[in-house]
């Protein structure tokens, strides 16, 4: 029998703030949330959450909504998302962070950080927020509602996984080179159920900063959390915040045990990048050198720290971007882009041909700067999934703000030790300020609470209220809709970009963008199964990878979705079907999936049954197309069997409500 993992980090900070469950890898825990965060693109839905749960004021320490992704304006919807999303944290109880602040996940870290705390997001990359020692969770939009008014966040009981660092990363290689390692070892699924714990002598020479990189990235990995220990590198980054008062060590038990072990030589790392169109399709920088390029994206919260501008700044100092390369700048946050035009750095990227945009997310969530079709586009964002830049026949590599710069310079996919050779420039770190630019004017604190009180939501006509969903049926029959493959995220459930994401508050119009860059006719397809019972859709492994984004289980639901039936389910969309009352099920064969074609009609009965408290998860499908059946199961607790069967979260909890009246 194994032995559980014991003394780490991950494991001290689950035991903190264990409500109930045990720790026992597989089994549902629920944990006491300290802090949360929200973002603009899903933050709406939370707070139209909130409202249906009749919350009066946020329950946590520390609430922030943050307008990070939304930013750029081309007609009122954005704004009118900002004006309501600024009422409902004014009502509420919850700090706002202005447009153009910064990106949430590093202004979190700048201001709210804090070691030993849980912190959990409606954004999947809340995970960087384990750089400082915090167990930070990426979930859905409705857990992170349910947690701001006091409830626990339940989670299945994850492995724990020690990455072991040694040595020190050589010169031109940096954190985004060590964790495109381990997406080259181990993929997108590979860190599914698992939290990612760093730990070992190499972590002496990386900054908070570096681990907010390796951190981040985590997310696409698939894994629940990545944790560092609060030492000596978090101090320091807090003192340089102001906020040293907020800092706890934290580490490893002497002889803790992992689940699982890793180890990385960081001085054996070579830059690397992830090719079109994966995060997992990792290689090294010179085995696609030469490949020319028509722009280079620095920023996001894959690569939000001073030292990642300052490093570009400083190789493009006094030397011009090549011709038809546009080379973008993204500042995190406005106290980093006042660090770098402190220290001239914004002055050399401007000189040398860079575009300075406002701090926020962007180009990584197709908010602008998209590239033009079929033109190789250089980013040190998190994400490549097709289409997800904007355009549609996009060829996104994910990269280091050193590869970045030197390819910019060149207009082709340079290995930066390469381009250093061959122009006989010796490497050098930037030197950065002892102190940061702490400016908190575009952060908004929460109102008191009798001022809070008499707040009213600013509603606009583009933002509708949260469709009900009736319970579901005992029996489901329909059409399989749509047949995907493997690894679909959630961007091609529920687009981001310019079009889509402005409609987000709005979800009828959102939905007519559901799943179109598979089927462009789903949408249509699927209304009109609403009417005759709903449809099925049918999935390979690790459905629904990537953004949190709770729209991606709305929509389709919205749509007449009952039951997705996949190999394997993403952590964070399996949870936002059960949220919203879609049923979803695995193949016990999974070769099974092979015997299903688009359009057969599948059949389950006695559901209601099936889902009871005590029931075994496995179920009977039967394909009446075909006349086969095929055998099925879920992961569902019997907390989320209730929910499932009463048509979501929302309306189970107003039935125990209406249960404890009666």
């Amino acid at each position: 029998m194994e032995t559980p993992a014991k003394g780490t980090v991950a494991h001290q900070l689950i035991t903190a703030h264990l409500v109930s469950g045990r720790m026992e890898p597989g089994e549902e825990i629920a944990l006491r949330v300290d802090q949360t965060l929200t973002q603009d693109a899903t933050g709406t839905l939370v707070m139209q959450e909130l409202e249906a749960l009749d919350l009066d004021r946020v329950r946590t320490e520390v609430s922030v909504q943050y307008v990070d992704h939304n930013l750029l304006q081309a007609d009122q919807r954005n704004a009118e998302d900002h004006d309501f999303l600024r009422s409902a944290a004014r009502r509420f109880g919850v700090w706002y962070s202005k447009p153009g602040n910064g990106v949430s996940h590093p202004t979190h870290m700048q201001r709210f950080g804090v070691p030993g705390k849980t912190l959990i997001g409606s954004d999947s990359h809340t995970c960087a927020g384990g750089s400082l020692g915090m167990l930070a969770i990426g979930t859905g939009g409705l857990e992170v509602a349910l947690a701001m008014a006091g409830r626990p966040l339940y989670v299945t009981m994850p492995r724990i996984w020690g990455v072991r660092l040694t040595g020190e990363l050589p010169p031109w290689v940096s954190a985004k080179d060590v964790i495109l390692e381990m997406l080259r070892r181990h993929g997108v699924r590979g860190g599914v159920n698992r939290v990612l714990e760093y730990h070992g002598p190499g972590l002496a020479s990386l900054t908070a900063m570096d681990r907010h990189v390796i951190a981040n990235m985590g997310a696409e990995l698939g894994a629940t959390a990545s944790v560092f220990p609060s030492d000596q590198a978090v101090r320091d980054f807090l003192r340089a915040e102001g906020r040293e008062d907020d800092f706890t060590e934290i580490s490893a038990e002497p002889g803790a045990r992992y689940d699982l072990e890793d180890e990385i030589d960081l001085s054996a790392l070579v830059p690397l990048i992830a090719k079109p169109t994966s995060p997992g399709n990792v290689v090294p920088v010179r085995e696609v050198a030469g490949e020319s390029i028509s722009q280079a994206v620095i920023g996001s919260s894959a690569n939000p720290g001073l030292r990642d501008f300052a490093m570009a700044a400083a190789m493009v100092r006094g030397r011009q971007t090549a011709p038809g390369v546009s080379f973008d700048v993204n500042p995190t946050s406005r106290e980093i882009l006042q660090d770098l035009t402190r220290s001239g750095a914004t002055f050399d990227l401007i000189a040398a041909g860079a575009r300075i945009h406002q701090a926020g997310c962007l180009g990584c969530i197709g908010m602008g700067q998209a590239p033009a079709a079929g033109r190789n586009s250089l980013r040190t964002f998190p994400r490549n999934f097709p289409g997800r830049s904007g355009t549609e026949e996009d060829a996104v590599w994910l990269c280091s703000p050193e590869t970045a710069a030197a390819s910019a310079l060149t207009g082709v996919i340079t290995d930066p030790r390469d381009w250093a050779e061959d122009r006989g420039i010796g490497y050098r770190a930037p030197e950065l300020p002892q102190r940061a630019s702490v400016n908190p004017a575009m952060l908004e604190p929460p109102l008191p609470p009798n001022e809070a009180a008499r707040v009213k939501l600013e509603r606009g006509p583009n933002i509708s209220a949260l469709p009900d969903f009736d319970p579901l049926p005992d029996t489901i029959e329909g059409p399989v809709l749509l047949k995907a493959g493997d690894n679909v995220s959630t961007d091609e459930i529920s687009p981001a970009g310019a079009k889509a994401l402005p409609y987000r508050s709005n979800i009828p119009k959102l939905a007519r963008f559901t799943l179109t860059r598979i089927d462009p006719e789903y949408p249509q397809r699927a209304a009109d199964t609403r009417e005759d019972g709903g449809h099925l859709i049918v999935a390979g492994e690790n459905y629904g990878q990537g953004s949190s984004r709770e729209h991606a289980a709305i929509t389709p639901r919205y749509l007449g979705l009952r039951a997705v039936v996949a190999k394997s389910f993403a952590r964070i969309h399996w949870q936002n079907l059960a949220n919203f009352g879609v049923l979803a099920l695995e193949f016990d064969d999974p070769a099974d999936y092979d015997r299903v074609r688009p359009g057969d009609r599948l059949r389950l009965t006695g559901l209601h049954a099936a889902l009871a408290a005590d029931a075994e998860p496995r179920l009977r499908m039967r394909n009446t197309t075909r006349d086969e059946e095929y055998g099925v199961h879920h992961h569902l607790s019997p907390r989320r069997r209730k929910a499932v069967l009463a048509g979501g979260v929302i309306p189970a909890l107003a039935r125990e409500e209406a249960a404890d009246d009666a």
